[in-house]
Formats: C-alpha cells, structure tokens, sequence
C-alpha cells in the first residue's frame, strides 16, 4: 500500500472543501477562491483572513475556514478550523519561514480548490 504524496493530499482535501462551498453559495464561492490568490499575494495571508472573517458572509467565512484548517494541517495539527483568533496568534509568533510556508501551502491548496470549484459549478 503506497502512501499519498503531499499533492494528493492537497487535492483530497480541495475536494471536499471545494463540494462544502459550492453546496454552501455556489457561485459566490467560486468567484471568492478565483479572487484570493491575488489577495494574498496583494495584501497578505493574515489580512487577507482578516478581511474574510470581516465581511461575514457565508462563502467569506467557509473559504477563510478551509484555509485555517489547512494551515493547522500542514503545522501538525488537527484536520479542523482552529478559528480565527487562535490561527491569527500562532501566525503573529511565527517566524518569517512558517509564515511564508503558511502562505505558500493557502497558494497552493487555492490553486486546487479553484479549479474544482469551477468544475463543479459550471454554470456561474
């Protein structure tokens, strides 16, 4: 039995959260997770989340979510949203390389959710 690769992992998990956004406000969703790369890159992964936990919106709240949840993945924690304000903490005492492996691996996982949204909302 062979393990999966990092990868895989990444795309196993764009999937199911990708399916949760699109169930949650299809369009929406998928139009937010187009637009969140440049955010990052733009603005920052922090500002970026924060900006997301303030607007409030369902799509807003599920897609800030899954990046929380993949980050804490990704640092050995548990596959679950640890929150804003617990997340916002870990990456205001993180050093320059974890914070920009945290904003790398959200590029990343992005990149997937991106596309599977799309796929799965072909009429936007």
């Amino acid at each position: 039995m062979s393990t999966m690769t990092l990868e895989q992992k990444r795309s196993q998990a764009a999937w199911a959260m990708a399916q949760e956004g699109i169930a949650l406000a299809a369009s929406e969703y998928t139009n937010l997770a187009k637009a969140a790369p440049a955010l990052i890159m733009n603005n920052g992964l922090m500002q970026t989340l924060a900006f997301y936990e303030d607007k409030g919106k369902a799509n807003h709240k599920a897609l800030a979510g899954h990046l929380r949840r993949w980050i804490s993945v990704r640092a050995g924690g548990a596959d679950k949203d640890p929150g804003f304000s617990a997340l916002m903490s870990i990456l205001l005492q993180a050093d320059s390389p974890t914070y920009r492996q945290a904003t790398e691996e959200s590029l990343l996982l992005l990149r997937w959710i991106r596309q599977f949204a799309a796929a799965l909302n072909p009429g936007r």
